[in-house]
C-alpha cells in the first residue's frame, strides 16, 4: 500500500447509539482526496460481545475490492462492546487502525463493575493491548492502536486524512451519519460512559 497515493481509499467506521438494545454502526468509503464513493451500515448489540463481527459484516456487506484500510472510531462501543483489531484485520485482509481520542486509565474496572464474573470480555480487553499517542499536523493528539500495519505508517495515514481538528474525515463523516440515520429514525439514545477507549 502506498500511503502517500491520493486514490488511496479508507473504510472509516463510527458508531451512533439508536437505542437501549443496538447502535448503529456507519461505514464511509472515502478517498484520500475525500470523495465519498460508498456507504454501509451494520447493527450492533448494545453490552453484547458483536461488535467486531459487526464491523466485519458491514465491510463485507460493501463488496468493495478497493478499500486499502479501516479506521475505525473507538476500540469499546455500545456499552462495553470490544472490537478486535486482529480478527477484523484476519477477516478483511487489509490494516486496521483504531482511533481514540482521550488518556484513559483504562476500562477493566468499569467491566469488573458492569459484568461481574465476564471472564472473556475482560480477556478481550485486555488483549487490546496499549495505544500509541500521535501527534497530528492539527496541533492534536490522538491515541492508536494498528494491526496489519507499522504504527509509523498508521500514524501517517491518521495525519493525512485529518484536514482540521482531531477526528480523521472517514470516521467523522461516518460517524455524522451514524447519527443523522439514528435521528431520523425516531431512536432513543443512550448515553454511554466508556465510548472511544
Amino acid at each position: 500500500m502506498h500511503i502517500a497515493k491520493p486514490g488511496l481509499r479508507a473504510l472509516g467506521v463510527a458508531e451512533s447509539y439508536s437505542g437501549r438494545e443496538y447502535s448503529t454502526l456507519a461505514g464511509v468509503v472515502m478517498r484520500k482526496d475525500l470523495r465519498i464513493d460508498g456507504v454501509g451500515f451494520a447493527r450492533v448489540t448494545v453490552g453484547g460481545m458483536d461488535a467486531t463481527d459487526a464491523v466485519i459484516r458491514l465491510y463485507s456487506r460493501l463488496g468493495r475490492r478497493d478499500i486499502n484500510f479501516l479506521m475505525i472510531g473507538g476500540n469499546v462501543i455500545a456499552w462495553y462492546n470490544i472490537i478486535d483489531p486482529a480478527a477484523v484485520h484476519e477477516a478483511t485482509g487489509l490494516p486496521v487502525i483504531i482511533v481514540t481520542y482521550e488518556e484513559s486509565e483504562g476500562l477493566e474496572e468499569g467491566i469488573r463493575r458492569h459484568f461481574p464474573g465476564d471472564d472473556a470480555r475482560l480477556a478481550a480487553y485486555r488483549n487490546l493491548g496499549g495505544r500509541m499517542p500521535v501527534r497530528l499536523r492539527s496541533g492534536y493528539t490522538v491515541f492508536i492502536r494498528s494491526c496489519g500495519i507499522a504504527e509509523d505508517d498508521a500514524a501517517r495515514l491518521c495525519n493525512g486524512f485529518t484536514y482540521e481538528g482531531r477526528v480523521p474525515e472517514p470516521i467523522r463523516v461516518a460517524r455524522l451519519i451514524a447519527r443523522g440515520v439514528v435521528r431520523s429514525s425516531g431512536s432513543p439514545g443512550l448515553a454511554p460512559d466508556n465510548h472511544d477507549r
